[in-house]
C-alpha cells in the first residue's frame, strides 16, 4: 500500500492481549498504527513484534482516564498524521470478583474511569478530529465484551461499564452518521489471553459451581476487528459477538 493510501489507526490498550493482536493484524494489512497504553515499554514490545512493520508504529504513553493525557495523545496524532481513520477503543480493566455489597468506592471508580470514561474521552477526541479532517469521517470500534450482554457473578463494576459501552456505541452511531463516522461494537467471549488464563482451570458459574470454560485463539478476534475496520464507511457492523463456541454463554444462569 503506498503512503497516500495508508490509513491511520489508534489502538488503546495496545501493550498486551487483544490490543496487541489487533495492532499487529492492522499493521500487516498496511495501516500506520498509534499504539497507546500506560506502559511505554509494553507498547515498544508490541511494535518490536511487528518486525519489518515496526517503523509504522507510533508509541505514545497515555492514561486514558485522564482528560489532559487524552488531549495530548490526539494532539500528537494530529501533528504526526493530520487524521485518524480508525479508533479501536479497547483498553479495559477488571476488578477482583466481589459481591456488590463488598465493592469499595475505589474499586468501582478505577474500573469506571478506565472502561467507561476512558472510552468516552478517546471517542470524543476522535470524533472532533474525524469531523474536521479532509476527507472527513472515520470509524470507531468499541470493545464491549459479552459482559455487555450478560454478567458473570460478582462482577458489578466491569459488567456495568460494559453495558454502558453499548449505550456509548449507539450514541456515537446516531450522532456520527451525519458526519460519515461509523461506530460498531465487538463483544468478545473467552479469547485466550493472560486475563482468561484461569478459564480452562475452572471459574465460578451463575449457580455457584466452579467449572472449566473453553477459550478461543485470539487471532480470530483480530481477524474480526480487521473485518469491521476494513468495511467502506457506507457499511457498518453495528454489533458483533465472537466467542468460544462451547463457552457457557447462551443459556448462562
Amino acid at each position: 500500500m503506498d503512503q497516500a493510501a495508508e490509513k491511520i489507526a489508534l489502538v488503546t490498550g495496545a501493550g498486551s492481549g487483544i490490543g496487541r493482536e489487533v495492532s499487529l493484524a492492522l499493521l500487516r494489512r498496511g495501516y500506520r498504527l498509534v499504539l497507546t497504553g500506560r506502559n511505554i515499554e509494553r507498547l515498544k514490545e508490541t511494535a518490536s513484534l511487528a518486525k519489518d512493520n515496526a517503523d509504522r508504529c507510533l508509541c505514545i504513553s497515555c492514561d486514558i482516564a485522564q482528560p489532559q493525557q487524552v488531549e495530548h495523545l490526539f494532539e500528537e496524532i494530529n501533528k504526526a498524521y493530520g487524521r485518524l481513520d480508525v479508533l479501536f477503543n479497547n483498553a479495559g480493566i477488571f476488578s477482583a470478583a466481589s459481591p456488590i455489597e463488598d465493592v469499595s468506592y475505589e474499586q468501582w471508580k478505577n474500573v469506571v474511569d478506565v472502561n467507561l470514561t476512558g472510552a468516552f474521552l478517546c471517542a470524543q477526541q476522535a470524533i472532533r478530529l474525524m469531523k474536521k479532517q479532509n476527507p472527513s469521517g472515520g470509524r470507531i470500534i468499541n470493545n464491549g465484551s459479552i459482559s455487555s450482554q450478560v454478567p458473570r457473578p460478582d462482577s458489578v463494576p466491569y459488567t456495568t461499564t460494559k453495558h454502558a459501552i453499548t449505550g456509548l456505541t449507539k450514541c456515537i452511531s446516531l450522532e456520527g452518521r451525519r458526519h460519515n463516522i461509523a461506530c460498531g461494537q465487538i463483544d468478545i467471549g473467552n479469547a485466550e489471553t493472560s486475563m482468561t488464563a484461569n478459564m480452562p482451570k475452572g471459574v465460578q458459574q451463575a449457580n455457584g459451581e466452579i467449572a472449566p470454560e473453553p477459550v478461543m485463539d485470539i487471532e480470530h478476534v483480530a481477524e474480526a476487528v480487521l473485518h469491521m475496520a476494513e468495511l467502506p464507511l457506507e457499511s457498518n457492523i453495528q454489533f458483533m459477538t465472537i466467542m468460544a463456541t462451547k463457552m457457557p454463554f447462551i443459556g448462562r444462569g
